[in-house]
């Protein structure tokens, strides 16, 4: 049990018979009338974003949710396949619940979120960043700036990517997994 005091980003509430996560919370004290928090909420099972308003001081039940590391595998019909790093166990998740599997590389860590009471899992979540080689993009104009300073480029997971003009094929970047927005070139070790 919590109260709006213990409000955080991240906190996860079984409310509504479902599961949410706090993505924006708002102390908020009118000039007049009691306060109260507003809250964007995220359903983990569906990925929907709700906006709610909580009465000050009013007790929600809290969530253990776990997360743990796995490794990408591959993708068959079922779904994607991953292996727990500790017990080496693998797992089988539906594609709904993987939302950026277009950036989603074999071999790659990942967090799985896990409801700790039933054992179900909720969603995976991709590292902030990943490093993906670009496979195909058109060699940049000179001086073709007056437009947007950017082109597309596809990378080797098949997802496309806005990158700047000096980004070549065959070259690796760094991407921002949230906004799919490119971030920086790599240095090959």
């Amino acid at each position: 049990m919590a109260t709006t005091a213990d409000f955080r980003n991240g906190l996860c509430l079984d409310w509504n018979n479902d599961l949410y996560t706090i993505v924006e919370f708002q102390h908020v004290k009118p000039g007049k009338g009691p306060a109260f928090v507003r809250t964007k909420l995220r359903n983990l099972r569906t990925g929907r974003v709700i906006d709610n308003t909580f009465n000050s001081g009013v007790t929600v039940t809290t969530a253990r949710i776990e997360k743990r590391q796995y490794q990408f595998l591959y993708k068959d019909e079922t779904g994607f396949n991953f292996m727990e790093t500790e017990t080496f166990e693998q797992v089988n998740i539906e594609d709904k619940l993987v939302p950026q599997a277009d950036l989603l590389k074999e071999g790659q860590q990942v967090d799985i979120l896990v409801h700790a009471e039933t054992e179900t899992i909720l969603s995976v979540e991709l590292p902030a960043y990943v490093e993906l080689r670009v496979t195909y993009t058109e060699p940049g104009v000179k001086g073709d700036t007056a437009n947007s300073p950017s082109k597309p480029a596809t990378v080797e997971t098949g997802a496309t990517i806005k990158v700047p003009l000096f980004i070549e094929n065959d070259e690796l970047i760094r991407v921002n997994t949230s906004t799919y927005e490119y971030d920086s070139r790599v240095k090959e070790k």
